[in-house]
């Protein structure tokens, strides 16, 4: 049965406010940036085959931080090559932010940025219409698979497009993070939209193992203070609740009953430890790097 909630991307400013609030509260981009700095050179390092350019394609790319981090360490690795680098990014405002950050940033000559405002699906059919025969170096999907209708399918497809030696690095929340009991547990009651939005590393995980596809996995530990969520009429606790359920105004939308079941295994240890007095939220992440 569909939930009678409005989910909370259907609300960007909101959503907006909600992610940002996270990334405040959460060790989330900093256990990124630790992957990025000490084990992603290695596998940079893989790609190319000696080639003079490489094409490099970041799905989901939001306003460009991480992809831009990506890029640098990949210049360290291969100092003398050109990159051909496809966005895909729906979202007009995140563009635009990359495009600035861009325009902005030293040392940026040897990469050719295409810009593609569409969906992964969207891009998925243009590409198959055009189909340009370009094979990819690296590509990456960076907490997006959230928002596609079918993950398994999305996944083949982007990695159909890889070179021989090419990667495809692939970021979500573990399927033994708080994310991933909190989505098993509501899954009937939150997880009713078009798009996937209740994945973890599990279950591509899975997909991949029945494939046969191999991939090598790394844990990123991350947490997040949820403390102001247990605050009746916390107006950050409220945004980081939207956030975490993925409705919009859950505290106030919510039935009594579930929005207490929820907080509950919010609490739990399934889910959460208790620091000094804070909530802290298990906020682990899994990367996937695939092969072709």
């Amino acid at each position: 049965m569909a939930a009678p909630f409005k989910t909370l991307v259907e609300d960007y400013p909101r959503y907006l406010k909600s992610f940002e609030l996270f990334l405040e509260r959460s060790s989330e981009h900093q256990c990124m940036q630790d992957f990025i700095h000490n084990t992603l050179p290695d596998i940079l390092a893989s790609i190319g085959g000696g080639r003079s350019v490489l094409n490099v394609m970041g799905v989901g790319s939001g306003a460009g931080d991480i992809d831009l981090e990506m890029l640098a360490q990949l210049h360290l690795k291969h100092p003398h090559v050109k990159v051909d680098n496809e966005v895909v990014e729906p979202s007009n405002d995140m563009l635009y932010k990359y495009k600035a950050r861009v325009s902005t940033s030293p040392d940026l000559a040897h990469i050719n940025f295409t810009w593609n405002k569409m969906t992964a699906s969207e891009f998925e059919k243009q590409w198959q219409e055009k189909k340009p025969g370009k094979k990819m170096d690296f590509i990456h999907m960076i907490q997006m698979l959230y928002y596609v209708k079918d993950p398994s399918a999305t996944v083949s497809f982007f990695r159909s497009l890889l070179d021989k030696d090419g990667k495809l690095l692939i970021i979500l929340v573990s399927g033994e993070s708080g994310w991933g009991k909190l989505w098993s547990t509501f899954r009937e009651q939150l997880c009713y939209t078009e798009i996937s939005q209740c994945v973890t590393t599990g279950e591509i995980k899975s997909f991949l193992d029945s494939e046969g596809v191999p991939y090598r996995k790394y844990e990123l530990l991350s947490q997040m203070d949820i403390t102001e969520c247990f605050t009746e009429g916390d107006q950050e606790g409220e945004l980081l609740l939207d956030f975490l359920t993925e409705v919009k105004e859950f505290s106030k939308n919510a039935p009594e009953r579930l929005k207490k079941e929820v907080l509950d295994l919010l609490r739990h240890p399934d889910c959460s430890k208790e620091v000094d007095g804070r909530i802290v939220f298990n906020n682990n992440l899994e990367v996937l790097v695939v092969e072709p």
